[in-house]
């Protein structure tokens, strides 16, 4: 009987164990912005601004929200205000209607979102 509860209380460890970094990584958190990316050109003094990420650290989050927005910059807007590319893994869809352009980009389960 003792050994049972033992070994019911090590799988229950072990199971909290894999279950924290889990719902860590589906955490959503707020990475603040890139400050006047394109400088010297008529984009000038706008930010990437409203980067958040999931599954994803900040520092990486503001790598792809660079990086996928210079390139998606160099395409030629569709007809239908929606830019889809990818960046080096990363689908992105960039919704150019309104006053904001709304970016999400997702390589599997994480996700990194921001505004121009």
């Amino acid at each position: 009987m003792r050994n049972r509860l033992v070994l019911l209380l090590v799988c229950l460890s072990a199971a909290l164990a894999a279950a924290v970094p889990a719902t860590q990584a589906a955490t959503t958190r707020s990475c603040g912005s890139v400050k006047d990316p394109y400088p010297g050109t008529r984009y000038a003094g706008v930010d990437l601004s409203h980067i958040t990420a999931k599954g994803v650290s900040c520092t990486t989050a503001k790598r792809v929200a660079r990086g996928a927005h210079k390139k998606a910059l160099g395409l030629t807007p569709p007809p239908s205000g929606v830019r889809t590319l990818t960046w080096d893994g990363w689908r992105v869809s960039g919704d150019l209607r309104g006053s904001h352009d709304s970016y999400v980009a997702t390589k599997g389960a994480p996700r990194v979102r921001w505004r121009f």
